[in-house]
């Protein structure tokens, strides 16, 4: 599928970035380019050093921000696929930077649009949070704004047969920034801060996370938002998976943290398809028939109402399977 293919990531220096990075070139060697777009240039030296220009003649280095439509033009240049990872995405610092995210959330997300239509990409995945749903901080509700953008920039790329998808996902386990890491950092000080005994999270391995967007530039026909079925785990369970013998003080949640996530609403369930290891979301404003998205006698609709919750779910990680999770996708030193 990517072979022969140029391939450019944005914020492809973060955690999934570089976990798709890894994939494709395992995946797909004859990659014809693969290109690192991200605005901090310490990652991008640091990433460089991973795989040598030597080694690996296919990656490209591209300082650049989502902020700045004419670097992204220069960039997209001879792009086939775009996977768009850069994102502003701490929700408390958010809350303090509002308009800070909303110029990497929104206005990005727009100039990554309007740069594809105008040069000749062909394909791109952006990738969303379950923040985005039903969202209640601003991070959520920029990323809401995004998927928005992309989905209804289908209906707006003219006679261009670019396509857009959005993949949503819950927590990425071991990226930066999430609570397993900060947890096994914490550990060392034998104080593990729960915000909310009661807090649940979806969970998703950087692998899962990949999957999802391979699955995505393959499929996607355009406007598609697909969800995972992925567990869920208790905040409770994560700290007495790392520390069973730390103080687990309760200290309150963030601002514009939830107690639990969604990934569907209630509301979405009338456009919601069952596609077996996915949930796809149609757009409501299709560019295509209803069977065009759907795969002969597989996918059924979910039943009016249906809303997917971390909190609600029926599949759960329990201590020990954190613990073995922890050890494979996060520190492989990981000893209780």
């Amino acid at each position: 599928m990517l072979n022969g293919k140029t391939i450019l990531i944005t914020g492809g220096t973060g955690s999934l970035g570089k976990a798709i990075t890894k994939h494709i070139l395992k995946e797909y060697p004859d990659v014809r380019k693969l290109i690192i777009f991200s605005r901090d240039e310490q990652k991008q030296f640091q990433m460089a050093q991973e795989y040598p220009s030597r080694q690996y003649p296919q990656i490209r280095f591209f300082i650049g921000d989502v902020r700045d439509l004419d670097r992204l033009k220069r960039a997209f240049q001879q792009v086939d696929f775009v996977i768009h990872a850069a994102a502003m995405k701490h929700v408390h610092i958010a809350e303090y930077n509002p308009e800070e995210c909303i110029r990497t959330n929104v206005d990005g997300a727009q100039n990554v649009i309007n740069a594809a239509i105008e040069t000749k990409v062909q394909r791109v995945v952006a990738l969303s949070t379950d923040k985005a749903c039903a969202p209640i901080n601003l991070y959520g509700a920029t990323k809401l704004t995004s998927d928005k953008l992309f989905i209804a920039a289908n209906n707006v790329k003219g006679v261009n047969p670019i396509r857009f998808s959005v993949v949503r996902y819950g927590n990425v386990m071991g990226s930066n920034g999430s609570v397993m890491p900060f947890f096994l950092q914490k550990k060392k000080e034998g104080v593990l801060p729960i915000t909310d005994p009661d807090m649940t999270r979806f969970n998703i391995s950087l692998q899962g996370g990949v999957d999802m967007v391979m699955y995505a530039l393959k499929h996607a026909l355009g406007g598609e938002l697909y969800v995972p079925k992925i567990p869920s785990y208790r905040i409770t369970d994560v700290a007495d998976a790392i520390g069973p013998e730390c103080e687990k003080p309760v200290i309150g949640i963030r601002p514009g943290e939830k107690i639990h996530e969604e990934m569907i609403t209630s509301s979405d369930s009338y456009n919601t398809y069952d596609l077996g290891a996915y949930y796809i979301i149609v757009p409501t404003v299709p560019t295509r028939p209803l069977e065009a998205f759907l795969s002969q006698n597989q996918d059924k609709k979910v039943p009016a109402g249906f809303n997917y919750n971390s909190g609600d779910n029926t599949d759960w990680e329990t201590v020990e399977s954190l613990r073995q999770l922890i050890k494979e996708h996060v520190n492989a030193s990981f000893e209780v």
